[in-house]
């Protein structure tokens, strides 16, 4: 499992619950964003829980494509080990200039997502429970300068 060391954890997570979240099922792209429902998606894909995660860019620090795949190449193995039903999805900030492969896993175990994001050098990922709204999850330690922000938990190491 790695440390993560992120500069500054609170711009992180705003940035985090500010981009826009997609995932593609049946040729459709259905957008997900923190703090609201994911009523279409979970119309089309019903599950008891959702969780969106990547292994692209540990520790939000840029890496090379060829990394980055390999990354993901090892995260689809271990998915495909824990039979997670999954659908590819992806992250992308609201500009256009930032976009991030991951999938979108249904009814994975809490304790199980956080380690599997964990190992993947993730700092949050999104999970919510079916009906709720969509949340981010930071997988850091909440900065004490951090503000109040709706639908956003800090769950630390």
């Amino acid at each position: 499992m790695r440390e993560l060391q992120v500069l500054d954890a609170a711009e992180l997570a705003i940035a985090y619950a500010a981009a826009d979240y997609a995932v593609a099922l049946d040729g459709d792209a259905l957008p997900l964003r923190v703090g609201r429902p994911a009523a279409d998606l979970e119309a089309y894909w019903p599950a008891a829980s959702y969780l969106f995660m990547t292994a692209w860019n540990p520790a939000s620090e840029p890496h090379s494509d060829s990394a980055n795949h390999a990354a993901d190449e090892r995260l689809v193995a271990r998915l495909d080990a824990i039979a997670v039903q999954r659908h590819a999805a992806w992250a992308e900030d609201v500009a256009g200039q930032w976009r991030e492969p991951g999938w979108l896993l249904a009814d994975l175990d809490d304790a199980v997502a956080n380690a599997l994001a964990r190992e993947f050098g993730q700092a949050g990922v999104l999970a919510w429970r079916r009906g709720e709204p969509v949340r981010l999850r930071m997988l850091i330690a909440r900065p004490r300068h951090a503000g109040p922000a709706a639908h956003t938990d800090w769950i630390g190491a």
